[in-house]
């Protein structure tokens, strides 16, 4: 500490003594008239002068009526044979002549005052070296690790703060009993894995499962990005990587966390232009220093990523990533654990029932979720409520997938006919169609980029689609569309993105999943993608012209069969489509089991339908 503490104080004082010398330049003689010494002789001559003060070749001159002025004289020559030479009455009848001592505290100001440009440069120029050298007092501290070290003594985060991927805790409670008990393993010969990967999408909690391993374990735990590592100057971030394994051996045991590592972690060889050399060598030096570890250093480095596959291979080989835990979307009983996690401790009505709240967010993540809880008891707090209760939480749903309301939107009240209309021809072919999923939901308040909002709520998790599926999704998603042709004659532009989802899932049936009667069961197109960019940028035709028109021909037909399937429903079923329209205009929403009453109950006689659309000019 002495060192960096001495160093400090003298860059300090030299730039604090140039400050002070040019204040001192300034305020010596401020206020104080110069003249020459031709006007300070003929002044003597005249008797008007009381006293000359002599400081070196420096004069300060005291009139009778006590004015002072400053003058020089010649450095060879002497005030009082000038005066003398000129007849000037000097001494007691005349002016007094007083020689000043040189003090040191005036030479040392006089001498600073003479190189004052060169300590004042001089200051600056350490200052500026100071500053560059960071918090660290080195002079170049850019391969220093940026790790954030938290020690696990205290921790934050434990397995009881993580739900909905038990199976993904499992496998990490083996970490946590080496690291508590590594002798109970190293007796039996077992080596435990030198690198976990998590794997899962964006919100699934990698990041929080990494801190929890910390936290059960009571070890430190170093946590950095991979966008860390890299920087503008070639070899910093392999010196990053050198002084992060050196800091996490001296505090071993302890956990290494590597947040993205796809960042650094992408195939070599495969950038534009030939490769990114400063981001491979970063990937060589993690792959020499997690090979460098000895089976009792006990430090275990856990990466995660939501791009597993553009990851080199040698990262993922036995030896260094040895465990790859994955982590998916929760299903309904994880939900309902994330959910418990995250309203504890806040005040829940006992009518917002958790399990009807899991139900309707299929495909919701554990961020997701945290976000949903977060919104709903914002609501409440904005509408003045003690208890978060259960239509905040239907409305928070709505805004995470489809935005907030936007009620001042002023629309026209032949487009709000319209979107009605749209929206209720979704919700009845939906409806009707066997293997589409129950609706739950249909609003014609603007959320987001959306006119309207039809929401299918699943029965059940799934992951797996048949063509029946296939196929009834698609008349459902044309359903609007078809509703607008049937009742006003016209088609508007609001089905522009349902015409993209049907367009997609019959090409996705044809090309990808071999459910075209007349192609067969194989796939079309091979998806290219840039491993640098880590994005699919195109599809390679390794197929004929004549079976790209095969292609084309049969997405049609299937989109026709769709639509044709909804013009059926919705001509059947017209005066339900007008009554649930109706409705929709006068209420703006419709949701649960008074929608479901609704489409099953007998309409009423059709009466007045709307006009149609004016053609356009």
């Amino acid at each position: 500490m002495r060192g960096p503490w001495l160093r400090n104080t003298i860059i300090y004082g030299v730039v604090a003594l140039a400050i002070l010398s040019v204040f001192y330049s300034f305020t010596s003689r401020s206020g104080v008239e110069e003249k020459d010494i031709a006007s300070i002789v003929q002044m003597a001559q005249d008797n008007k002068l009381s006293l000359i003060e002599v400081d070196g070749d420096n004069l300060t001159v005291t009139t009778k009526d006590g004015v002072k002025f400053t003058s020089r004289k010649e450095p060879s020559t002497s005030i009082l044979e000038v005066l003398t030479e000129a007849n000037a009455i000097t001494g007691q009848a005349g002016v007094e002549i007083k020689i000043k001592g040189s003090s040191g505290l005036s030479s040392l100001f006089g001498i600073l005052i003479n190189f004052l440009p060169l300590i004042f440069f001089g200051g600056i120029l350490l200052f500026m070296m100071r500053q560059a050298q960071g918090g660290n007092n080195q002079a170049m501290g850019f391969g220093r690790s940026r790790a954030r070290l938290l020690i696990g003594n205290k921790p934050n985060v434990t397995f009881s703060d993580v739900a909905g991927v038990e199976e993904s805790k499992v496998e990490l409670e083996e970490i946590v009993e080496f690291l508590k008990y590594p002798e109970r393993f190293i007796s039996l010969g077992a080596r435990i894995p030198k690198g976990v990967l998590l794997v899962g999408q964006p919100g699934t909690g990698k990041t929080l499962l990494a801190k929890a391993v910390a936290g059960e374990a009571g070890v430190p735990f170093f946590s950095i990005s991979g966008s860390e590592f890299v920087e503008m100057f070639v070899g910093v971030g392999a010196s990053r990587v050198r002084d992060l394994f050196d800091q996490a051996k001296r505090n071993s045991p302890c956990i290494i966390f590597v947040d993205e590592i796809d960042a650094v972690g992408r195939q070599r060889g495969a950038g534009l232009g030939g490769g990114h050399d400063e981001r491979e060598q970063t990937l060589n030096q993690i792959l020499v220093e997690i090979d460098g570890f000895d089976s009792n250093t006990n430090v275990i480095v856990i990466a995660a990523t939501n791009r597993p596959d553009i990851l080199d291979p040698a990262l993922l080989r036995p030896g260094r990533f040895d465990r790859r835990v994955v982590l998916d979307l929760p299903d309904i009983a994880g939900r309902k654990a994330i959910l418990k996690v995250h309203t504890k401790g806040k005040p829940i009505d006992p009518n917002a029932d958790l399990d009807i709240i899991a139900k309707e967010t299929p495909g919701f993540s554990g961020a997701d979720l945290a976000n949903l809880v977060n919104e709903a008891a914002i609501l409440a707090a904005r509408g003045k409520k003690k208890n978060v209760t259960f239509d905040e939480f239907g409305e928070a749903i709505d805004r995470v997938i489809a935005g907030p309301e936007r009620k001042s939107r002023v629309i026209s009240h032949k487009e709000k006919e319209i979107t009605a209309y749209h929206e209720g021809g979704h919700a009845l072919v939906g409806h009707k169609l066997t293997h589409a999923d129950p609706v739950q939901k249909v609003s014609i308040v603007a959320r987001g980029g959306m006119g309207g909002y039809t929401r299918f709520l699943p029965e059940e998790d799934r992951h797996l689609f048949s063509k029946a599926q296939f196929k009834d999704m698609m008349a459902a998603a044309l359903g609007g569309r078809v509703a607008e042709e049937l009742i006003f004659g016209e088609i508007t532009t609001g089905a522009s993105n349902d015409l993209e989802n049907a367009t997609q899932i019959a090409r996705n049936m044809v090309t990808r999943y071999g459910m075209s009667e007349k192609l067969g069961p194989r796939t079309f197109g091979k998806r290219e993608e840039l491993v640098f960019l880590g994005r699919e940028i195109s599809d390679q035709r390794d197929y004929s012209d004549n079976t790209a028109h095969d292609i084309d021909e049969e997405v049609h037909r299937l989109i026709e069969e769709a639509h044709n399937k909804a013009r059926n429903i919705l001509d059947k079923h017209k005066a339900k489509l007008v009554q649930l329209a109706r409705h929709l205009i006068t209420n703006e929403t419709i949701e649960g089991v008074a929608l479901t009453n609704l489409l099953d109950s007998e309409p009423p006689p059709m009466g007045m339908e709307p006009m149609p659309m004016p053609a356009n000019n």
